[in-house]
C-alpha cells in the first residue's frame, strides 16, 4: 500500500528537506518502518526503541488519531495519508 507521510517542518529537515513523503506498508508501522530505513536520522524522532509510537509525536491518519485505533498496527489503504505533529514545548 502507498500513502502519504506528511512532516511539519522541524521533521522535514531530517528527511532531506521533504515535507511529505511516499511510503510503502500495510500497516502504519510497516510504512513508518519503510520511512526510517530511507531516513535514518528521522526514525528516532518517529518511534521509540522498542518500535512503538514516540510519546511525544502524535499520529494522524486520514484526520484520525492512532492512539484511538490500533497504533502502528493500523492498516492503511493505498491514498491514505498520514500527518505527524510533534509535541512542542513552551511558554
Amino acid at each position: 500500500m502507498s500513502v502519504t507521510i506528511n512532516l511539519p517542518a522541524v521533521l522535514a529537515k531530517l528527511a532531506d528537506g521533504h515535507g511529505a513523503i511516499e511510503a510503502d506498508g500495510a500497516t502504519l508501522g510497516a510504512a513508518i518502518d519503510d520511512v526510517a530505513g530511507r531516513f535514518p536520522r528521522l526514525a528516532p524522532r518517529l518511534r521509540d526503541e522498542n518500535g512503538d509510537p514516540y510519546a511525544f509525536v502524535t499520529f494522524y491518519l486520514n484526520d484520525e488519531d492512532i492512539r484511538f485505533n490500533d497504533g502502528f498496527g493500523t492498516t492503511v489503504r493505498d491514498g491514505d495519508e498520514v500527518t505527524i505533529v510533534p509535541a512542542i514545548a513552551g511558554g
